[in-house]
């Protein structure tokens, strides 16, 4: 189960290198059969998914795309209560990533100079969700709903089929709410790869956003370039920040909340009091033993969870930083003081009563977040994720005459002698022009 240690510089360092290291592991053999899949179906398209959905899935679908029809009659295949909740939850995260949106602008000078940006959404986006035992409805909302209001003319969700060939009712739900455009039933890296290159039913996106198991990271990693993708996702991670204020009863159930992922998931709670230490540990081994992935959390806990005692909450905060977590909890007796303070997580979770699932599920902000301490340079998926930008220039003759000099001079230092002459030829005397 998981440890209590104390930071005396080494320890906690020994598990941060530990953590880095899992981070760092790869799986050549996934990398291989990942790459076989991508190549097959790059050339032989619609056939190669086929076989794949067959070999994997158990059965494919006579028809990869799932009519609108079908789509928008999900709905009512659905408990009503979940599909109130879907709808809450979708309002929730689009008032927040309305919020997003950035405007095209221009500025002018008075030499008649001219530039500005333009914003534009994506063409089309491809969307892939889990199904199965892992169908996470709310992927859905989270990734469809900004890439709407980013103004993305299509999204292509690919998600797997059911044991009968049939798609996951909660997940067409979610679709027909968020306004996903095109679903088709395939799944897996083999689903990644027919986003990426098209095939001839499945049309070439130019950006895949979504989670999934090693083969679809694999997959994503290895085509970005060809198209381009959310980031490359790692375990699920938390971080809890407490002091001695905090519930016991409710750390643990937060951290277990996380481990529950994946055995490969890190729990990690950082507290100045060893008494509360000890007491989360008891409610951990009380709390797990109702819970239905048991086995799981244990794992997790046991090689990638720890609860970390520091002298003071300045050092926790340090510890926070450098850990750069994916979830962020604030269980502190004035959580707000530390907003200015928390400078590398992916999202950040303030007071008791704010835990982690709020996030996951209904708050609004985005649960598409940076893994691995990426926190660091990573931000959370949201509308800017979905957008193209340009710049563009006017200078009129005058203007560009005034800075020529300077431009020419820029040229020359960096031995680009056709961009100097493309400067000279327009101010070249009358009589030497062609």
């Amino acid at each position: 189960m998981i440890n209590i240690i104390k930071a005396d510089g080494k320890t906690e360092k020994e598990f941060l290198a530990k953590l880095e290291e899992r981070n760092r592991s790869t799986n050549n053999d996934v990398t291989a059969v990942v790459s076989e899949i991508i190549n097959n179906v790059r050339e032989n398209g619609d056939n190669a998914v086929r076989e794949y959905t067959i070999k994997f899935d158990g059965k494919a679908p006579e028809c990869f795309e799932v009519s609108k029809d079908e789509i928008n009659a999900s709905i009512a295949q659905c408990d009503t209560k979940f599909i109130e909740t879907l709808k809450k939850a979708a309002e929730n995260i689009r008032n927040f990533h309305e919020r997003q949106k950035q405007q095209s602008w221009l500025t002018t000078k008075e030499n008649g100079v001219i530039m500005g940006q333009r914003i534009r959404g994506l063409a089309r986006v491809g969307l892939y969700v889990p199904g199965g035992t892992a169908a996470y409805p709310s992927s859905v909302l989270m990734n469809a709903i900004p890439a709407k209001i980013a103004g993305v003319k299509e999204i292509i969700m690919v998600t797997p089929p059911t044991k009968d060939g049939k798609p996951n009712p909660d997940i067409m739900a979610a679709a027909a709410i968020a306004g996903v455009d095109r679903v088709f039933l395939m799944g897996g890296a083999q689903a990644i790869a027919a986003l990426a290159y098209g095939t001839e039913s499945v049309p070439k996106v130019d950006k895949i956003v979504g989670p999934g198991n090693i083969f679809v990271a694999t997959a994503k990693k290895l085509l970005y370039g060809n198209v381009d993708i959310d980031m490359i996702a790692g375990p699920s991670e938390i971080l809890v920040l407490a002091d001695d204020s905090a519930n016991p009863k409710f750390l643990a159930a937060d951290l277990m909340s996380q481990a529950e992922h994946d055995k490969l998931a890190s729990a990690i709670m950082v507290t100045t009091s060893e008494e509360l230490a000890e007491e989360t540990v008891s409610q951990i081994e009380r709390q797990i033993q109702m819970l239905s992935r048991k086995d799981i959390i244990e794992t997790s806990l046991t090689n990638y969870g720890v609860i970390i005692v520091c002298d003071t909450m300045d050092r926790a905060v340090e510890l926070a930083n450098e850990l750069a977590p994916e979830h962020l909890e604030v269980c502190c007796n004035n959580p707000l003081e530390y907003i200015g303070k928390l400078d590398n997580a992916g999202s950040v979770f303030l007071g008791n009563y704010s835990p982690e699932p709020l996030g996951d599920y209904f708050a609004g902000p985005n649960h598409v977040l940076p893994t691995s301490g990426t926190a660091r340079f990573f931000s959370p998926l949201s509308v800017d994720s979905f957008v193209k930008k340009s710049s563009f220039i006017y200078y009129t003759e005058n203007a560009l005459d005034k800075d020529k000099e300077d431009i020419i001079r820029f040229a020359k230092t960096e031995g680009l002698t056709a961009h100097a002459n493309s400067i000279e030829v327009r101010f070249e005397e009358t009589e030497n022009k062609p």
